[in-house]
């Protein structure tokens, strides 16, 4: 494992570990990797993601924050530019964390009641792995330059 994503796995960790739910987590820690280029209030658009959509136990907010965090370098900002590239991203980190995890439902991924001390602690153990394997990711597809400084040419 390389030191960023040991890194992002930590800081997600920890937010987490400190009362960030797990989209806000992944979320933070990008923006703060990344030089911040989202701004406090579009940050809040994270909160509602946690446990699974509001704590209905869908799709996991470590997922769904990963996938915000993608679209940074390949979402589009109007219906003239392709959505294959964010697209073709999203799936991909998907079948990676369903290959790690085996389900992408909050509630298939942990069984115990929202917010137990179980609960949470299998939360904090999803939220890492996510950043490290979405850092992995990043790494991988060159989304970044090597000293994962923002922005890089989105060519």
């Amino acid at each position: 494992m390389n030191d960023m994503a040991l890194e992002a796995r930590s800081r997600a960790g920890n937010k987490f570990r400190n009362g960030l739910n797990c989209t806000e987590s992944i979320v933070h820690t990008f923006n703060e990797m990344l030089d911040n280029p989202l701004n406090s209030e579009a940050l809040k658009m994270a909160t509602g993601f946690g446990g699974g959509l509001g704590h209905a136990g869908c799709m996991c907010g470590a997922l769904t924050g990963s996938v915000m965090i993608l679209g940074l370098f390949k979402g589009r900002v109007d219906p003239g530019q392709a959505r294959e590239p964010a697209y073709d991203l999203a799936h991909d980190f998907h079948d990676r964390f369903v290959n790690e995890y085996g389900a992408t439902c909050c509630r298939a991924l942990n069984e115990h009641e929202f917010d137990s001390p179980e609960h949470l602690r299998r939360c904090l153990k999803l939220t890492g792995g996510t950043a490290k394997l979405l850092m992995e990711l990043i790494q991988e597809k060159k989304l970044v330059d090597t000293e994962f400084c923002w922005p890089i040419d989105q060519g």
